[in-house]
């Protein structure tokens, strides 16, 4: 009984080794790749997408499919011209469902879509200068009506606080458990929401009294967070920024961040001002403007002289903290650990 049972395991695996081996040789018969779908392509750019049939095989006919989206159909081996000025930045995914004599196998290729301009440099300049609490180890930096919200991270050091950003007196704050590193923070109708680093943990509090009302989880890690007064938009500290829904806290889109020349990683903390996300881009002392339909960045701040005007000590770290005083219209940025908060306007 047991060499039967050997004899049809060994059976089995070859049988599955040969179905294996006959869809590869049947893959191997056609091929996507040709001179339009290049490496790294440009929104105005358009594809052709059609087949490369080796063996002069019979088509009849093709479904192609884009990032797993059905985009057309063809008759045979027929051309499919597909323009890209609809699609996100980032990694695309091309799939051909190819049926031919009585069979049908699909193939598949990727290409990368980068922004279609390099970004254009704002200056700015300091309008003035407040201290700031330098044992904050900033993290999510908001202003709701006039007062600068501000959450803070590392373990068993994490809070949530309210502050007069005059004089960087902590007027109210919570302390996260030590379990938690905080992290981003933002206001929609009236609720602060909060993330933490690798915890995949969220808190929304009633941001009057500071009450936690709930938590959420998420399946990354969690960086910046910030809203357009409908939707949340949530950064992971790769290139990639997630739409959630505020009602279920799940994740309904994402973009990925592009210039014309690279991706852009460590998208950190985030501030939505007019219409356009304003990100912090871990330790690059930078603030990227992004479109947050594309992706792509459109304007890039050098704050790098900044990080030189604060109390250098052991504890400094990264310029992390964009907040839009709505009644200034100025922005107020700062770091971890800087005792200075800057005041700036953009020239």
């Amino acid at each position: 009984m047991f060499k039967l049972k050997l004899f049809a395991f060994i059976a089995l695996g070859v049988i599955s080794n040969s179905c294996k081996e006959d869809e590869n040789a049947l893959k191997n018969l056609f091929s996507i790749e040709n001179a339009s779908i290049k490496p790294i392509l440009k929104l105005e750019e358009s594809i052709d997408l059609v087949l490369q049939n080796k063996e002069n095989k019979k088509i009849d006919s093709v479904v192609y499919y884009i990032n797993e989206k059905r985009v057309g159909s063809v008759k045979g081996n027929e051309k499919l011209t597909f323009a890209l000025k609809n699609q996100k930045l980032g990694n695309q995914s091309i799939k051909a469902l190819v049926y031919f004599e009585s069979k049908n196998i699909d193939i598949s290729t990727s290409f990368s879509i980068y922004a279609s301009q390099e970004p254009k440099i704002l200056n700015y300049s300091i309008v003035t200068t407040y201290p700031h609490d330098i044992n904050a180890y900033t993290q999510g930096f908001e202003f709701y009506n006039g007062t600068l919200l501000e959450g803070t991270g590392q373990y068993k050091e994490s809070t949530l606080r309210k502050t007069d950003y005059k004089t960087g007196k902590v007027t109210e704050q919570i302390k996260l458990e030590d379990n938690y590193f905080g992290e981003g923070i933002t206001v929609l109708k009236d609720k602060i929401y909060q993330l933490t680093w690798k915890e995949k943990t969220g808190f929304v509090y009633d941001v009057k009294t500071f009450k936690l009302e709930k938590t959420f989880s998420f399946e990354t890690e969690g960086w910046g967070i910030t809203n357009d007064g409908e939707k949340l938009y949530m950064s992971d500290g790769s290139e990639k920024i997630y739409t959630l829904d505020p009602v279920t806290l799940k994740v309904v889109d994402n973009i990925s961040v592009y210039t014309a020349g690279s991706k852009i990683e460590s998208i950190n903390e985030m501030e939505w001002i007019n219409g356009k996300i304003w990100a912090n881009v871990y330790q690059k002392d930078v603030i990227a403007v992004i479109n947050p339909k594309t992706g792509a960045v459109e304007n890039v701040i050098n704050c790098a002289s900044l990080k030189t005007k604060v109390t250098q000590h052991s504890e400094l770290d990264a310029f992390n903290g964009i907040a839009f005083n709505p009644s200034t219209k100025t922005y107020f940025v700062t770091g971890k650990n800087w005792d200075k908060t800057f005041e700036i306007k953009i020239d």
